[in-house]
């Protein structure tokens, strides 16, 4: 099963006794905040949980699958993501 936002907000509800209105208003604020940081290059540490990163991709040869033709893709920022130790034998062990 796929955790959804809409799964996130229920939960922070239904666990706080919020307002839906209430839990939705807060996930969307955390989930701004973590954009906006990504989107200045800095990176984001959840304790316990995880680190997103920003990696910058450089200029690259490729190929278009459909037609076979070699092109150059665009350098790029990515976002990437690496677990938390604890986070990872948590995982693990279950």
């Amino acid at each position: 099963m796929t955790l959804t936002k809409a799964n996130i907000i229920d939960a922070i509800a239904e666990a706080n006794g919020f307002p839906r209105n209430k839990a939705t208003e807060t996930v969307e604020i955390f989930l701004e905040i973590i954009k906006k940081t990504l989107i200045f290059g800095e990176d984001v540490l959840v304790s316990s949980y995880g680190k997103f990163c920003v990696k910058e991709k450089a200029e690259r040869k490729g190929r278009n699958p459909a037609t076979g033709d070699d092109m150059m893709l665009a350098s790029r920022r990515v976002v990437t993501f690496t677990c938390s130790g604890k986070l990872r034998e948590r995982v693990n062990s279950e």
